[in-house]
């Protein structure tokens, strides 16, 4: 989901398009020298059946996680099950060179749009193949080529990031490499599992080096024994849609609570709940975050006592969002392949939420054409989705933490080496310094795939073994 996944109109999508990166600083030096995706879909409207959060909600509470897993992800009611029959998949690539500017660009958009009868397309899909050939750039600087390559996508979408990243290394990599390299997507629908194969499967030759498990990636059984060897993971718009916890502190001072939901008795109103901290992957969220730090580090008794008087004179509820669903799946990745290298990009930022809290999600619902969005998460229902911001600085936290790199940012003293090196990129900075800018640039120099993508990146974070 680009920009255009929260701008579906031409004038919405200029209002995001005046909005630009801060000049490129210089990139630090990561690679050596050496030489996206889910799919998100309209929800048919004749869809009457609506799930509603209650229903979600038993007769016993769960976790705010739990509610956000069944509400996308519920087989027969969630946002995800009730897709329409397209996969937002073009039939050819955009010539941009052959467009005037951003006027016969927006122009273009819209009538593939109504074609397609589609709410948005991925960028992977809208710059194919040069968005993913900058991927495949990026993989092969980095690779280790004395072994075979080893590339899994988590959430392949329909297929063409993974067909356009084999092209690209049958056309630019030696030939030996192609030959004995492997490409895994984990996806989770089954539907969409097949698709990737017919689109795979255009060039026969892929198909001997790609299959498909139909999986969830955050459950370690599924990844079978450790695999030790180098390998790339790739996972463009995921993220967004893992599920999140929320906690809640009654004021500046007052400790972090849990976030339970509970049915009313004999209700269809569903309320929160809270609970001291006991959840593990809340612990360790709040752990990684350092959200304690302000209690922890407030210095002297004078400044504590201070604070404690402004939280009562003038009290502040506080709610927070953790990516507890990005940390359980950075850990089964961590531990299922430990030299896995990872390249992942998202949206960074999302204009006008509504939903209270740090790293507060998006709810948003499409109905006739016209997105609208919720006040409130306990308010979805079958054709709802619900996708967050991610925090890169909080990501890179959590990929070092899962990794075993905990030294690094918790004990300063530490000589220990780093296990990982890492870099967070806009995604016009990425494709500057992977990608062929010139192939997504129309006749007056407007470049969309470095222009209008200022609310995502990309983090990558490779091995220090990768690394000279």
């Amino acid at each position: 989901p680009d920009y255009r996944t929260r701008f579906p109109t031409q004038r919405e999508r200029e209002k995001v398009m005046s909005h630009r990166y801060s000049a490129m600083k210089k990139l630090p030096l990561l690679f050596s020298t050496y030489r996206y995706s889910k799919v998100l879909l309209s929800v048919p409207t004749s869809y009457s059946a609506l799930f509603f959060s209650t229903s979600i909600v038993g007769e016993k509470p769960i976790l705010v996680r739990d509610f956000i897993q069944s509400a996308l992800y519920d087989p027969e009611h969630g946002y995800f099950s009730q897709r329409s029959g397209s996969v937002g998949l073009l039939e050819k690539s955009i010539k941009f060179n052959q467009l005037e500017g951003r006027r016969a660009y927006m122009r273009y958009l819209d009538d593939i749009y109504k074609k397609n009868d589609i709410a948005w397309f991925t960028p992977v899909e809208l710059f194919k193949p040069w968005y993913a050939h900058g991927i495949a750039e990026a993989i092969m600087r980095t690779a280790n080529f004395s072994v075979p390559l080893k590339i899994y996508e988590i959430g392949g979408g329909s297929g063409t990031c993974a067909k356009c990243i084999m092209d690209y290394i049958l056309l630019n990599a030696p030939e030996r490499v192609y030959k004995n390299m492997t490409y895994t997507s984990v996806e989770i629908s089954s539907s969409l599992a097949k698709k990737q194969i017919e689109t795979v499967g255009e060039i026969r030759s892929h198909l001997s080096r790609f299959k498909v498990e139909c999986r969830d990636a955050a459950d370690r059984s599924g990844w079978g024994d450790v695999d030790q060897q180098p390998c790339w993971v790739i996972m463009l718009e995921v993220l967004d849609n893992l599920p999140h916890d929320l906690i809640y502190s009654e004021n500046q001072v007052s400790p972090w609570l849990e976030v339970w939901l509970e049915r009313e008795h004999d209700s269809t109103h569903a309320f929160e709940v809270y609970k001291s901290v006991q959840d593990p992957f809340i612990s360790r969220c709040i752990e990684i975050i350092d959200l304690d730090q302000d209690h922890s580090k407030m210095g002297s008794s004078v400044v504590s006592a201070a604070r404690s008087i402004w939280s009562k004179v003038f009290p502040k509820p506080r709610k927070s969002w953790l990516p507890t669903g990005c940390l359980k799946l950075l850990e089964v990745l961590h531990g299922a392949l430990p030299k896995m290298s990872l390249i992942a990009s998202d949206f960074n930022y999302l204009p006008d939420v509504r939903i209270p809290g740090d790293r507060a999600p998006l709810v948003s619902t499409k109905k006739d054409g016209k997105s609208t969005d919720l006040r409130s998460y306990l308010d979805v229902k079958g054709d709802s989705d619900i996708f967050f911001p991610t925090d890169f600085w909080l990501l890179e936290r959590i990929d070092h933490y899962c990794s075993g790199s905990v030294s690094q940012w918790k004990d300063k003293s530490s000589k220990q080496g780093k296990k990982r090196r890492t870099i967070r990129l806009g995604t016009d900075q990425f494709m500057e310094e992977f990608g062929l800018p010139s192939k997504t640039r129309t006749k007056d120099g407007y470049n969309p795939l470095l222009d209008d993508f200022n609310n995502t990146q990309f983090y990558i974070s490779v091995p220090t073994h990768n690394t000279r």
